[in-house]
């Protein structure tokens, strides 16, 4: 925030390098009027991000968590654990950026039909792979999966709230792998205690400051919104590792190295 950028500025940092694509967490005005250049990591791998979405869905609608602690306790029925075909269904996104797209050909291959939104649509490559554009309120209306691929802005902050749960189609599956504060958590919760909502896979959090990349296991959970969150069977909460794939890890190595010494000889980092 400012407070700590005019630390940084007194101290004569230059540079903030961000191992991350996210730069919400920057303000970005401060840093520029202080003379400190912010660099990212755009794209580490959209591949590991959009593959985790898809796991997330395959493993609610096959109930697979349960499947496994149950069959780890010797009970090998299967009541409970009806699943449905992906094939023929239809996948909903809201984003179409790198890892919207990739997501988007995940679900393709699996027999999908897949629709999409983005304020900014690429409808040339939309054509190019045979999918659609349509509306917020036909993602609603259709689709049986519904994935996050957007960015946190204010426009888009709670994008996921009370109405627009109400209006998803009945048993929907929900995933958001991209930032916290899409979703209205409290209001999900509403709505999977109503049974409205099928299945959520969250890689993110609204509220995961504090918690998230830390070991809490020995302490008591405070946070009354996750900890009720956690209490669904048909909701999986990974802690903000869709990116951990091997090839991600090398790539924001290697990019943020690029961007301090890009920015150290007097260049631009890039990709900006």
């Amino acid at each position: 925030d400012r407070e700590v950028i005019e630390v940084l500025a007194e101290k004569g940092v230059g540079m903030i390098a961000l191992r991350c694509a996210g730069f919400n967490g920057v303000d970005l005005e401060a840093a520029k009027e202080h003379g400190i250049v912010v660099a990212r990591v755009p794209a580490y791998s959209p591949y590991a991000v959009a593959e985790h979405a898809v796991t997330l869905a395959m493993a609610l609608n096959r109930r697979i968590p349960q499947a496994n602690r149950r069959v780890r306790d010797m009970n090998f029925t299967l009541d409970g654990l009806v699943g449905f075909d992906m094939h023929g269904k239809t996948a909903g996104l809201i984003g179409t950026g790198k890892i919207g797209k990739i997501a988007a050909q995940i679900f393709k291959g699996f027999g999908m039909r897949v629709i999409m939104w983005d304020s900014y649509p690429d409808p040339a490559w939309a054509q190019e792979q045979e999918l659609e554009y349509v509306t917020l309120s036909e993602i609603g209306r259709e689709a049986d999966i519904v994935s996050l691929h957007v960015p946190l802005f204010p426009e888009t902050e709670h994008i996921i709230n009370d109405l627009v749960l109400a209006a998803l189609k009945p048993g929907v599956i929900l995933i958001n792998v991209s930032r916290g504060a899409l979703v209205d958590t409290v209001a999900l919760i509403e709505a999977l205690k109503s049974g409205h909502v099928g299945g959520v896979g969250l890689d993110v959090y609204e509220e995961e400051e504090g918690k998230f990349f830390e070991d809490l296991s020995g302490q008591v959970m405070t946070d009354d919104v996750l900890a009720r969150l956690m209490t669904f069977p048909n909701v999986i909460v990974t802690a903000h590792q869709a990116f951990l794939t091997k090839e991600a890890l090398e790539e924001i190595a290697l990019v943020t190295t690029e961007n301090v010494v890009a920015v150290g000889a007097g260049r631009s980092p890039e990709p900006e």
